[in-house]
Parts: C-alpha cells; structure tokens; sequence
C-alpha cells in the first residue's frame, strides 16, 4: 500500500474539516491552523513561514539552483445557497479549494514518509496561499505573493463537469479581466407632482445596460471577451422619487490586453452618451483582476508523459485551449513558466450551490500520487521547458498597462 493510499483516512477527515468551516480570502484563519497542524502531525522537523496573516510556505532545500512551487488556495467563495455554507458569512466551497490543500498535504505526506526529496531535480516549495477568489473586494489588502523564491509553479484546480471516467486536464488557459465600476447622477424630484423637474439615473444606467447588449452584436473575437453588467450597491430612494443616483459595473474578461482596453475606452463612450442624451453625469473607476493564464505547454507535454504511463486516470483532455474562467495563477504565469491542471470528480455546478466531491479516492488519493509523479518529471526535464523570468518591476507596468493598481 502506497503513503497515499495509507493517508487517504485521514485527509478525508481533513477534507470533511475544511469543507464545513469555509472562510473568504485573507480571513482563512481556522483553514491555515488546520494546516499547520496536520504539517506538524506529518513531522515536527518541517519549518513552517507565515506570511500575509494567513499564508504558509514550506519549503524543502536540495540544494539545486532551481525551485517549482506547488501552489495550494485557502479560501473559499461567497456562495449562501450552498448546503455546506457558513451561515454567518456566506462561505462555501463552492470551488473545490479545500482539494487543492488536500493534494499539497498528500505530497508533503510522501516526501517525509519515504525520503524522497533526493529524487528532484529541484528544490520544492509549498505555498498555500490566501484569496485566490476576487471577492469581498473592500476587505482586501494591496498584496500579491510575488514568488521571488520559485522559477516555475505547479497549481491544481478542480473542474466543474461531470464525467462518466475518472479525467485530468492540461493545456487550458484563462482569461484575463477587470472590473469598470460607473456611477450615473441626475436630479431629484418628485416622481408624480413634477417629473419634469427629475433626470431619472436609474434610466440612464437602463439606457447604458441597452447600450453595451447592442455592443455584443460589434465584437471580435466574441468567445474570447465576456463582460456583464450588473446594478450593485444599496437602493434608498423612496418609489415616488426621481432617484438621482445609480451605481453598476461589469468584468470584461479578455485574452486580448489592447483589444480589452479598446473596449474599457468604448463602455466609457457609451457612458457619457447615455448620460448626455437624458441629461445627467457619470463617473468611472477601473479595477485590474488578474491577468491571463498561458499555461506551459513543455511543463504540460511533461505531465501528459505521467498520464501515459499512469494506468489510474481514464481520460486527458488536453485540446480545450482556454476556458473565460479567471485565476491569480495569471499572475504567476506572466512571471514564470506555469501551469494548471484540472481535475473531475465533481459534479453539479462550479460556484453553485450544488457543487460536490463525488469521488474522493480519486480526488485524495488517486490524483495527488500523479501530482507528485508529475512535480518529479518537471524537475528532472527542466532543459526540455522554455523559461523566462519576468521582473516585479514588470508585472506592475503590465498591471497599470490595464489601466489601473491591483
């Protein structure tokens, strides 16, 4: 019996823990203890580094001028549908996180119980990192684990489709995106005595929402952009009142960085015709997301080795090319050679209220093994990947690129 066979027990139990106890980003503080202390349980001798309040870093020295980082996601989504939410702050797994520390805790599990650091090419670094889910955005710090220590990262992440056989994915990017926030004004008045008096903002916002579905019909490339406008804040005008005040915003996720900004300048446009044609103003805010992932296709060409010769994982999809979901792994691409590989074992609806573990053996035992046979097979190809290293200096410039700092 393999240690990932032997500790498959008790990462269930683990599993079951931080399913029931999600947290938001920054704030995962009952998740990073329950990781350290298994750390501890699997050995006293690991030293552990803290970071960003609740971020963790291990790492394991052999003494080679090279380091993958394997990177592990602590928190959870804001998801109140979901079964297993917190009923309090609304938190649920409902993106399958709580895996990704399974995983890294599995191969932790292998290197300390077999002594098998000396088999790498590289040294290795665990990072479990907090706030992967670009929620709860008032909350959030200025931070960006910049991974000055690593030359190429390994993250994992589950897939949200059902499959009839036990399937991994390599070869898919993510898009890029940001966030335009736009607050539309006009006049008070009352909505029945003297409506003449009032510029509605709640028309304007309706006339913009109309302006961008028309947009739609103008795209290149429409499967490569996605951009949905929502009303967001508090409304507090009373029914007979004019309302003078409308806030909103859409993502626009992209490959494209310039295309992407030709569009952020046109919603801009749009914006300010709106308000012009019925009289009233607005104003306008960008948020930078993250960017893009360009997953590595000589790291992934190295994983596909391990799945041929793997007689566990039925199926490979490898041919999808990108998918308009988004991830800070984006980040962490545009600095390093990176990848993600996907995992099934799920079924209902990513981000949904749905969203399960189906298959566990394959997902806590099964899965984590092959993460470790393919961290073992980039380490020791590392002449076969193209690499680059890009500078923090770098990926600030290409963060204002998109018009504003993260």
């Amino acid at each position: 019996m393999s240690s990932f066979q032997e500790y498959y027990s008790e990462l269930q139990e683990l599993a079951g823990y931080l399913l029931h106890n999600p947290e938001l980003g920054y704030k995962e503080y009952k998740t990073s203890k329950a990781v350290e202390a298994e750390i501890a349980k699997i050995s006293t001798n690991i030293k552990i580094e803290h970071y960003c309040k609740t971020g963790l870093k291990v790492m394991f020295d052999n003494h080679c001028p090279k380091t993958i980082g394997i990177i592990a996601e602590l928190d959870s989504l804001y998801q109140p549908g979901h079964k297993d939410a917190d009923p309090e702050t609304g938190a649920a797994q409902a993106c399958g996180h709580y895996t990704q520390v399974t995983t890294a805790l599995a191969l932790i599990n292998e290197l300390m119980k077999n002594d098998r650091l000396n088999e790498f090419g590289t040294n290795l670094a665990f990072i479990f990192t907090p706030a992967e889910e670009f929620v709860d955005l008032n909350w959030r710090k200025k931070h960006k684990l910049a991974g000055d220590f690593t030359d190429y990262c390994v993250s994992v992440h589950a897939i949200g489709e059902d499959f009839e056989r036990r399937t991994i994915e390599i070869n898919c990017d993510l898009a890029g995106f940001n966030f335009q926030y736009f607050d539309f004004f006009g006049k008070a008045s009352h909505a029945a005595f003297a409506p003449e008096e009032g510029v509605n903002a709640q028309s304007i916002a309706t006339l913009f929402t109309t302006a961008l579905a028309f947009k739609r019909q103008q795209l290149k490339n429409p499967n490569q952009i996605r951009f949905n406008p929502v009303m967001i804040g508090d409304n507090t005008e009373s029914i007979n009142v004019i309302p003078d005040h409308v806030s909103m915003g859409t993502d626009i996720r992209y490959f494209d960085v310039e295309y992407a900004q030709q569009l952020m300048k046109q919603f801009n446009q749009a914006a300010e015709g709106c308000s012009l044609a019925l009289g009233g103003n607005f104003k306008s805010e960008t948020q930078v997301g993250y960017l893009t992932l360009r997953s590595n296709r000589d790291m992934n060409a190295l994983v596909k080795n391990v799945f041929l010769r793997n007689d566990k994982i039925s199926e490979l999809i490898e041919n999808r090319g990108y998918t308009m979901a988004a991830g800070d792994i984006g980040d962490v691409s545009y600095l390093m050679p990176t990848i993600q590989i996907g995992y099934g074992g799920w079924n209902g609806t990513i981000h949904g209220s749905d969203f399960k573990l189906v298959d566990p053996v394959f997902v806590l035992d099964i899965f984590p093994e092959f993460i470790f046979n393919s961290v073992l097979e980039i380490s020791n190809n590392l002449n076969k990947i193209r690499t680059y290293r890009r500078t923090n200096q770098e990926y600030l410039e290409q963060l204002n690129k998109m018009g504003a700092e993260k």
